[in-house]
């Protein structure tokens, strides 16, 4: 409480200083430039190398999709004219629009789309089941290609949705465990490498040569018509910083607001608070699974029988907070797959003397662990100093590494124990279509070295999720729904920590913010 009251003195004051923006040659409220604070510092901009939110943020920005999604997660096209499937529904031609142009001046064509999708095929998930599946892709014409495939595929459409951007084929042949670090692209905004300072600033301008789709905007479907001539993120370690400056009108908008200093905010005159995510963030607790000591089941378990979401998510919005959801399972509340299976694991009474004698049984002997913690990522380091309370509660040794974003994104790539580098715990959340079903699902994957970082290997969840690829009707996926939270709270890939939808704050100059899973820039106007 006392750090509350100390934040929002410090907004409702101005104590927290102005953000030092890097270009004072730009006028205060000058209506062609968007200031943005976002949720955490660009460290990364290849989306292809990372899967950090912030940096599918920026892609969206400066790479087009062949399909995207609309606000019901219907995949539509996008970059594309047309795609169709042949009657054994092997064979998916797939038609550019006219006048698609990279940022470089060069037209887009089939090779640049067929190089992008063979990158990125490699490390997403379900790019690497169309992978295992594919017999060749191969240009018709300039904008058209055929996608070959061994057996149908019907999901293709929202594969290819799902963060799958089109970059030259030049960006596209670079190895995909490789950072590109050429930032051309086809979409509606250009990113300005020459003024990205890692940790400060990320600059965007308006592509005018990008033509939009016809059809309305919906989420991130249709047109993408860009109003604002240039886009600026300012980084902002300190929350209070970054709020006192949208006070001021210093920036634009904030993507994410601490949840303390909602209420000053809320009584600021010019400033609006609203919440545009569609489905919400799903925290989570995510292990190493390759070392001591959570490579041990009953380590984990320890974790998830005394973790509680109201904790996390006090940490995270506040107490009461009409923002937040706890009793949740593996999947998104309200989606299709969400069910009451197994939930007595999370909803039934916390057993701190059962998670000690979880500990003595997985033969932990006071081994060190390092919990990752990001100073500059306020909902994600709130998460973390809650697990490191139920570290201690347990009698773990907790090496706590506070860094900052960027650093734990490299940190925990890193396969090494934890005395040569590696980590143990980290803590993180994702967007709520991500959580929806198990084919975009990467905290879910049981592929071992192959999963996302943490790298589980599950045989059960693996079988299941291939059952759920062949279910014939959406009652079958339910039950295997059912099956896979089962699993996965008795095997514990991760510790859910309940859902949240974070607010977002802009000046009230600033309109046209679609409803979406993330924040975007098109559509939008600032008087």
């Amino acid at each position: 409480m006392r750090r509350r009251t100390m934040l929002a003195g410090a907004v409702a004051t101005g104590a927290a200083g102005p953000i030092s923006l890097a270009r004072p040659a730009i006028a205060q409220g000058n209506a062609r430039v968007l200031r943005f604070v976002p949720q955490a510092n660009l460290a990364n901009p290849d989306p292809v190398w990372t899967t950090a939110t912030v940096a599918a943020n920026h892609a969206h920005m400066v790479w087009d999709q062949l399909w995207t999604f609309d606000a019901a997660l219907t995949p539509r096209l996008q970059m594309l004219a047309d795609a169709t499937v042949s009657e054994d529904r092997l064979t998916w031609r797939l038609t550019l629009r006219d006048g698609l142009m990279f940022h470089d001046g060069e037209p887009v064509r089939a090779r640049d789309c067929i190089a992008s999708l063979a990158r990125w095929m490699k490390r997403d998930g379900m790019g690497q089941r169309i992978s295992a599946q594919l017999v060749e892709m191969r240009p018709v014409r300039d904008q058209a290609f055929d996608i070959i495939l061994s057996t149908p595929f019907p999901l293709l459409p929202m594969a290819l949705a799902n963060n799958c951007h089109i970059m030259p084929e030049r960006l596209g042949r670079i190895d995909a465990f490789q950072q590109i670090t050429e930032y051309v692209g086809s979409g509606p905004f250009r990113f300005v490498k020459d003024e990205w300072v890692s940790g400060s600033r990320a600059v965007y301008t308006r592509f005018d040569q990008y033509v939009p789709r016809s059809e309305a905007p919906s989420n991130m479907a249709g047109a993408k018509v860009v109003n604002i001539e240039r886009v600026e993120w300012h980084v902002a370690g300190d929350p209070a910083t970054a709020a006192a400056a949208l006070q001021t009108g210093e920036v634009d908008w904030i993507e994410q607001p601490l949840a303390d200093l909602l209420p000053v905010l809320r009584r600021t005159p010019g400033v609006v608070i609203e919440v545009n995510d569609l489905l919400g963030e799903l925290g989570l607790i995510r292990f190493n699974h390759l070392h001591p000591p959570f490579n041990k089941q009953k380590m984990r378990q320890a974790l998830l029988a005394i973790a509680e979401q109201t904790d996390f998510l006090a940490a995270v919005m506040g107490a009461d907070s009409p923002y937040t959801q706890a009793g949740v399972g593996i999947f998104t509340p309200g989606t299709p797959l969400a069910s009451d299976a197994s939930m007595e694991k999370i909803n039934g009474p916390r057993d701190l003397a059962a998670a000690r004698r979880l500990v003595a049984e997985s033969g932990y002997n006071g081994e060190k662990l390092v919990l990752l913690a990001p100073t500059d990522f306020p909902t994600l380091n709130a998460l973390a100093q809650v697990t490191r309370s139920l570290c201690d509660k347990l009698g773990l040794n907790v090496e706590y590494v506070a860094t900052d974003w960027g650093a734990l994104i490299q940190r925990r790539a890193s396969r090494e124990p934890v005395e040569r580098g590696g980590w143990s715990i980290f803590c993180t959340s994702g967007g709520g279509f991500t959580a929806s079903n198990p084919a975009v699902y990467t905290s879910l994957w049981g592929m071992g070295e192959k999963a996302w970082f943490g790298w589980p290997t599950s045989p059960r969840i693996e079988a299941l999720r291939d059952a759920w690829y062949a279910a014939a009707d959406l009652a079958a996926q339910q039950r295997i729904g059912r099956e896979l939270q089962t699993v996965a709270l008795e095997e514990v890939p991760f510790v859910p920590t309940g859902m949240w939808r974070v607010p977002t704050a802009r000046r009230s100059t600033v309109t046209g913010i679609l409803r979406a899973n993330r924040p975007l820039f098109w559509n939008v106007r600032k008087a």
